[in-house]
């Protein structure tokens, strides 16, 4: 073993899970340079080609970022290291606006609907065989798509968003493809496609979603896929408007041969009119999931997209889990056609807590965007800084170095827990937080 770098193993396979138990204990750290290939293949005692293996393989996994005779370091957010972990742990009395969970005053009972769906399996259960889609969820997600103005296209059920959008990009992606993503982004998804052995393009954006020249650019840097937020965009709030989706369908067609996936987990918690881009392209798919508006616990997503797409996620989900349970589907389907949740009322009662908190950010001088969901975007000169400085008043928010790649430092602020009292304080004391900073308004 070499004391320095945990590193042992006489078989590719071997030094490769060597590497990452030692990033993911921390004795290899984030930007760390691991030790050039023929070097470690001599302390080693093993073919130079064995230690080449091994770091293709760390390479396609997410773990280390190779770049020629600079050599090769450890990602600044490996795969094995997820960026759930840069966060600040929350001291008890502290209250917790980071963790981007739902207000649970505006997530429907659950009981009624478990109660209903168990019933109809004790009346028909669900055997080996049967379809993986629920006849009566496909005819609701398929109406409710279609009136959004989504086109036509076989459904899949999925075990949320992100569970969509990795089957999709593994299904038409190879390690080392390019795939353009928002920056900043959702966390979750910007360690998804490094882990898949892909490479992130970023890609500008403002409040109405990605911006047409940053598209452009990331697609003529050879990205082959595009992932785009439609609605309640995380961190930012971001929506995607009419018009910002004529001027992006225009750049797809000019690129047909790209993957396009739209993602629309703010669906039932916003009612800003859908304004989907599928169609601009051959190869796209849409996730829409019922976390937010429902619950997280549901785990539950619908997909659809062009034919190839569709039965390439079902055939791939038919050779692992099979299909997502029809007992969730069964209650997803009583949660919907119940009215469970009041979309408008959902949304007011976001859109109150983001427009007063931002509104009071802008009167301390402060820029905040924040214009569909539940979180607040705000950029600080000391991202580090006003995270530990908010946690001493009270307040834990999300350090931005979990949501973006090349964009300016942040800090994410969910408004879910808020009430009314709660804005003013909060708003000094990120103002406080923020500290001096060159361009900040004082009225």
């Amino acid at each position: 073993m070499l004391g320095e770098y945990g590193i042992e193993g006489r078989r590719a396979t071997d030094i490769a899970a060597s590497v990452e138990r030692a990033v993911g204990s921390g004795v290899l750290a984030p930007g760390q340079l691991l030790p050039p290939l023929r070097e470690l293949a001599v302390q080693l005692g093993v073919n130079p080609n064995t230690v080449g293996a091994a770091y293709r393989v760390l390479r396609d996994r997410g773990v280390i970022a190779t770049d020629g005779r600079r050599g090769s370091r450890v990602r600044p957010r490996p795969a094995s290291t997820g960026r759930e972990s840069v966060r600040a742990d929350i001291p008890a009395g502290v209250r917790d606006l980071a963790s981007g969970s739902p207000d649970r005053a505006l997530l429907p009972p659950l009981a009624g609907a478990l109660a209903a769906a168990a019933a109809r399996s004790d009346a028909r259960a669900v055997l080996y065989g049967q379809a993986g889609v629920d006849p009566e969820l496909e005819r609701l997600a398929r109406a409710a798509l279609a009136a959004d103005g989504v086109p036509q296209g076989p459904v899949a059920v999925v075990s949320g968003s992100l569970d969509g959008i990795e089957r999709v990009l593994a299904a038409h992606l190879k390690p080392g493809d390019a795939v353009a993503i928002e920056d900043p982004g959702w966390g979750a998804l910007l360690d998804l496609v490094p882990a898949l052995g892909l490479r992130a393009v970023p890609m500008g954006l403002d409040e109405e979603g990605p911006l047409p020249g940053e598209v452009a650019r990331a697609l003529s840097e050879g990205a082959r896929a595009l992932v785009v937020t439609a609605r309640a965009q995380n961190p930012t709030g971001a929506a995607v408007s009419p018009a910002r989706a004529g001027a992006l369908r225009d750049v797809l067609r000019a690129r047909p041969g790209v993957l396009l996936i739209e993602d629309d987990h703010g669906h039932g918690i916003v009612d800003l009119p859908l304004s989907p881009l599928a169609g601009a392209v051959d190869a796209w798919a849409f996730v829409r999931s019922t976390s937010k508006a429902y619950g997280p616990d549901l785990r539950l997503a619908v997909l659809t997209g062009d034919a190839v797409t569709v039965d390439r996620v079902l055939g791939r989900q038919r050779l692992g889990p099979g299909w997502v349970s029809h007992l969730l589907q069964s209650a997803v389907v009583h949660l919907w056609t119940t009215g469970a949740v009041d979309v408008s009322g959902v949304s007011l009662s976001y859109g109150r807590r983001r427009e007063a908190l931002i509104g009071a950010l802008n009167e301390r001088g402060l820029d905040a965007w924040g214009r569909s969901g539940m979180n607040v975007w705000v950029p600080v000169p000391d991202e580090t800084g006003a995270v530990a400085r908010l946690l001493h008043s009270g307040w834990a928010v999300a350090p931005g170095a979990r949501f973006r790649m090349a964009a300016p430092p942040a800090v994410r602020v969910t408004v879910s827990a808020l009430g009314p009292g709660d804005i003013a304080p909060v708003a000094d004391a990120v103002a406080s937080a923020a500290g001096p900073a060159p361009g900040r308004r004082y009225d």
